[in-house]
């Protein structure tokens, strides 16, 4: 089936593949920042306030970037803002439609307490409360799904955070060197390169029709959590993530009352650049549970350095899943049940 054009073009007829095929372009997004101007006050902390796929480029700054933050990094997701919040916190918005209304909410809070504001989206009340104050803000390129966006919205962030001298200018500069890989690298993902070559392909065959349950470590957690939401609103399939080695001090034991033949795929997500022992507890995890669980999959991180794996994966986690969406008999780029209770909550 995977290798049917004509049924992959039934199965994603608004195009999700193709939208999967140029995300590599978005390392290459400019990322202006408007209303710059900003009084170069002391910044003492940064709070994301973002939610889903608005979230994700922010817990990749917050692993990526651990060693080069100048200050602490928080990511808030619900719509009250931490006490500790005042005129020295920079918080950035970010909501890809610009009208989650958790994000307002945290915004609302970050002015009535004078702090440093700046906002990521690609249109809504939060470019109009940016644009009618003079907050600085990113706009970023319109008709995606916040899911597919993630790299713009990384370029976003991380020219706010060179703006305002959390980190170094650099950084940005890092995302775009990865931009002609990346083209590479997907080239070899795409609808028609047969199921024999396609690893993302092969990938979602083995996991159609099951719940996978994503693993990586500490370093690499972004990115399994990056493959849920792909496996949620993409395959509309209920999945998991957890991250090592957190799962051994508590999940690692859940799955010895399990029988193997309960319907779970399981993918370990591994970067060579982990901490060796992480390393070592994905080997003896597996072999520990081996007749407990199925066996996982082991996914090995392409690229040499750590944005270029986190890109990498983000967007073979959407190949995948948009595979095995077309494989599941449903439409990868709508999610009506979100659209619903967004109204329904108003």
């Amino acid at each position: 089936m995977l290798d049917d054009l004509n049924v992959i073009g039934q199965r994603d007829p608004q195009g999700a593949l193709q939208v999967a095929a140029q995300q590599y372009d978005q390392a290459r997004f400019d990322a202006n920042v408007s209303n710059g101007e900003n009084d170069h006050r002391e910044i003492t902390r940064v709070v994301v306030a973002g939610m889903g796929g608005s979230a994700l480029a922010a817990l990749i700054v917050k692993s990526w970037l651990k060693n080069q933050l100048r200050v602490p990094f928080e990511i808030i997701r619900t719509y009250s803002l931490p006490h500790y919040v005042d005129a020295n916190t920079l918080v950035i918005a970010s909501s890809y439609s610009g009208n989650t209304e958790e994000t307002l909410s945290g915004l609302n809070e970050a002015n009535e307490r004078g702090a440093q504001m700046a906002v990521i989206a690609a249109g809504g009340e939060l470019i109009k409360l940016a644009t009618a104050n003079d907050v600085a803000y990113v706009e970023l390129p319109g008709n995606l799904q916040p899911r597919m966006a993630v790299i713009n919205n990384l370029r976003a962030l991380v020219a706010l955070l060179v703006h305002f001298d959390v980190v170094d200018s650099s950084t940005f500069e890092d995302i775009e060197n990865e931009t002609d890989w990346l083209e590479s690298e997907t080239s070899q993902w795409t609808s028609d390169v047969t199921t024999d070559k396609n690893y993302a392909k092969q990938l979602a065959l083995h996991a159609v029709g099951k719940t996978p349950v994503f693993y990586a470590g500490n370093l690499m957690s972004p990115v399994a959590y990056k493959w849920k939401i792909s496996w949620n609103e993409n395959a509309k399939n209920v999945a998991y993530w957890n991250e090592i080695p957190e799962f051994n001090h508590n999940e690692f034991i859940g799955w010895t009352s399990h029988p193997i033949e309960k319907p779970f795929a399981i993918f370990d997500l591994v970067s060579h650049l982990e901490h060796p022992q992480i390393l070592k507890r994905f080997e003896v995890s597996d072999r520990l549970l081996s007749g407990q669980r199925p066996k996982s999959t082991v996914v090995n991180l392409a690229g040499e350095t750590v944005i270029a794996q986190m890109l990498w994966a983000s967007i073979l986690a959407d190949f995948v899943s948009i595979y095995v969406a077309i494989l599941n008999g449903v439409d990868p780029t709508p999610v009506p049940l979100i659209e619903k209770l967004k109204k329904e909550l108003v």
